[in-house]
């Protein structure tokens, strides 16, 4: 008898699921609205005030935009202006 050759079959391959990370301002989460912080009309560049989601007009920096991914960074800015707001 001859020996029967056996073909090893692949194993199978389970993709990870790939979940959205929802809305909100974690890190890692898309952006619900855009963020604004206005700047110091003084010119040295100072974050003041509170975020908000509309240009406050003068002097203001984008921390994020609607739909954009929130990084560390957004979100370290943030904490900060809710840290200044409940300071004073």
């Amino acid at each position: 008898m001859a020996a029967r050759k056996t073909e090893e079959q692949p194993q199978a391959t389970v993709r990870t699921q790939e979940y959205a990370a929802g809305t909100g301002w974690q890190v890692g989460q898309v952006a619900p609205e855009d963020a604004f912080r206005a700047l110091d009309a003084a010119g040295t560049g100072a974050p003041v005030g509170p975020v908000v989601s509309a240009h406050p007009g003068g002097y203001a920096r984008q921390i994020v935009t609607k739909g954009a991914l929130v990084t560390e960074d957004v979100r370290r800015e943030l904490d900060a202006a809710e840290a200044e707001s409940t300071e004073g």
